[in-house]
């Protein structure tokens, strides 16, 4: 009865695999929007201010860090905790792929957060005359929040790998 329920156990783990594949779904709703975003660009490029242009390439910078946040949790979310990913010989495979546990993964969702969190506040910063002081102060604080965060979880994984 034991290995019957330790067995039934294990196997749930494929439970997660369709979490990932609605990742990947959630991957191609990104691309449609980076896509949509330079579509919109290009008739308004000539009359844009300057600050409009950097805003909007921030938000595509943005897109495309939360699509290799993506990428990078379904890959090794998939390999850590579902099965390995075969990729035949010859054909090319990432670099880190089989190299992310789920210490190392923790520590890069909170390292892209810290990153988009970057991107976001900037974003307000190029804003600022538009935004109460207060609001402000709020976001300086959350992303001072994140950058904590994923220092304290990066040095937390250090002391436990030794």
């Amino acid at each position: 009865m034991e290995k019957f329920f330790e067995n039934l156990l294990y196997s749930a783990r494929w439970l997660l695999a369709p979490l990932y594949l609605g990742l990947s779904l959630a991957l191609v709703a990104l691309t449609v929007k980076f896509f949509q975003e330079i579509w919109h660009l290009f008739p308004v490029l000539f009359s844009l201010k300057e600050t409009d242009l950097i805003l909007t390439i921030l938000s595509l910078i943005d897109i495309s860090l939360v699509g290799g946040l993506l990428v990078m949790v379904m890959l090794s979310g998939y390999e850590n905790f579902v099965s390995q990913i075969d990729i035949e010989s010859g054909r090319e495979k990432l670099g880190w792929l089989g190299k992310v546990d789920s210490g190392t993964l923790k520590t890069k969702v909170a390292a892209s957060i810290v990153a988009i969190s970057s991107i976001h506040l900037l974003k307000i910063f190029m804003n600022a005359d538009k935004i109460e002081t207060e609001k402000m102060m709020w976001y300086v604080i959350i992303h001072l929040t994140f950058v904590a965060s994923a220092f304290i979880m990066g040095y937390l994984d250090k002391i436990n790998r030794h």
